[in-house]
């Protein structure tokens, strides 16, 4: 018997109906249903199902740890450590390779061989149009000066190599301003937190490399990193995983 159909059969010996444990746990009949026919898919998440597993447990008599258990077994995504799954998905891992991928040394390299090809035909052209009596160094000392943009290939790299702040570390700030969320903070390697960061609650982490962070409801939370206050990281109920360096 898997776990939708205990719930239907413990309702049933209960004598409720759909509609009376929809009142009693206020949560919608549709969902409900679906819940009984194995369907947990629109619960909003593995934190938001185990809660209505709570709610309808004592209702139908039903053990709340055998509950949560089958639900793991059965659906979550979190069976695993969620280490694990941070690690599997690179997140607590420090991505270096994306600095050697970046497209900056590319198209600086692109850049100097197209100012070196226009230099060489500004060159040949020059040495074409003048006569056999004027051919000379001249047009190659002329050219010299046109050939001094390269170092502005230089320049640019170096203001790009900047970018990153002048902040040493990590640091950031939590606050569940607009919801409840579910939260596992690993900084270097070494996992700070784990569990509900409640409406009106706020946590701070620092750290000295990175900062990864695992959490649900990110409509919900205001987070600020090195002082800045970040966009949303996502929609209601959506479960995110980042990193911060």
């Amino acid at each position: 018997m898997n776990l939708g159909e205990l719930l239907k059969s413990a309702r049933e010996e209960s004598r409720l109906s759909i509609n009376d444990l929809s009142e009693a746990t206020s949560i919608r009949a549709g969902l409900l249903s679906q819940m009984e026919r194995n369907d947990f898919s629109h619960c909003g998440g593995d934190i938001y199902a185990r809660g209505h597993l709570r709610n309808i447990a004592p209702l139908v008599g039903l053990d709340i740890t055998k509950l949560i258990d089958l639900y793991n077994q059965e659906h979550s995504v979190e069976s695993r450590s969620l280490n694990d799954l941070l690690t599997e998905n690179n997140v607590t891992k420090v991505p270096i390779e994306k600095k050697s991928l970046s497209w900056k040394v590319p198209a600086s390299v692109s850049l100097f061989v197209l100012l070196t090809f226009i230099v060489v035909q500004a060159i040949i052209s020059n040495v074409n149009s003048s006569s056999p009596a004027a051919i000379d160094p001249t047009p190659a000392a002329t050219a010299s000066p046109t050939a001094s943009p390269t170092p502005v290939v230089t320049e640019s790299t170096s203001a790009e190599s900047t970018v990153a702040p002048d902040v040493a570390g990590v640091k950031m700030e939590i606050s569940a301003t607009r919801g409840n969320s579910r939260i596992h903070i690993v900084a270097d390697g070494q996992t700070l937190e784990k569990g509900s960061l409640f409406q009106g609650e706020s946590r701070s982490f620092e750290a000295n490399t990175s900062i990864s962070i695992y959490f649900s409801n990110p409509a919900g939370l205001d987070v600020t990193v090195n002082g800045q206050l970040l966009e949303p990281l996502g929609g209601q109920n959506e479960e995110v995983r980042r990193t911060f360096r």
